[in-house]
């Protein structure tokens, strides 16, 4: 017995829905009773997930680079970001399958499901409009953007506020070690930042580099940048 599809969101036009499940085996071996796949789907779905995630990490990651915010849209948005998406919806036991493509593994199979993702946002997109896009798609691409951020450590934001502290000569910054905690395998550094002897923020992490990006991040957010 299938799981429950756990998509958050319900039909106006259920019909839709089905659609975005249809693969195209499917449809080819049902012709003759005019279904369809869920191809066309998947184009609109591509742009409108590629439209959300662009609008959402150029909001929040203000001082990242044009190549760099690239970088991280394709990582939040490739195959296998939407393949492990597919799963937590449990979208793979709800699909309509082809006999071949069903005996080959295609319920399983990552560009399948992450087709089907596509898919099922742009359905979404067509009942509800683009806020109900985003309230499928938004909290995951989220998680993901802050995942793949502090992996790749893409942001600098220390370079970022020292460029906007030099403006000003008489300003000095600086960072100083404040205390660690937690057994040496997992050490965890909290670092204070200082603009003229007077603290401005505190970062946390896992090495003194990483809780130094954090008190930079929450300094620049303090000025408003």
């Amino acid at each position: 017995m299938a799981t429950q599809l756990k998509l958050g969101y319900r039909f106006h036009n259920d019909q839709l829905r089905q659609n975005a499940l249809t693969h195209s085996s499917y449809a080819n071996e049902n012709r003759e009773k005019g279904v369809r796949s869920n191809e066309r789907l998947e184009f609109l779905g591509d742009a409108v997930l590629g439209f959300i995630c662009a609008e959402y990490i150029y909001s929040h990651f203000r001082h990242m680079p044009e190549g760099e915010l690239t970088k991280l849209r394709a990582s939040i948005v490739c195959e296998k970001s939407l393949h492990e998406y597919a799963q937590r919806l449990n979208l793979g036991e709800h699909l309509l399958l082809g006999h071949g493509e069903e005996s080959g593994g295609g319920r399983k199979r990552a560009s399948v499901l992450a087709d089907a993702v596509e898919a099922m946002l742009a359905a979404i997109y067509l009942d509800g409009g683009m806020e109900a896009a985003k309230g499928f798609i938004l909290d995951y691409i989220k998680e993901k953007a802050e995942t793949v951020s502090r992996t790749r450590h893409p942001l600098d934001y220390k370079t970022a506020l020292q460029e906007i502290v030099q403006k000003n000569r008489e300003e000095t910054l600086t960072y100083r070690l404040k205390g660690e905690s937690g057994p040496d395998h997992d050490k965890r550094f909290l670092i204070e930042l200082l603009i003229n002897s007077n603290v401005i923020a505190q970062g946390e992490g896992r090495s003194k580099k990483e809780a130094e990006q954090e008190a930079a991040r929450q300094a620049l957010e303090l000025m408003g940048q």
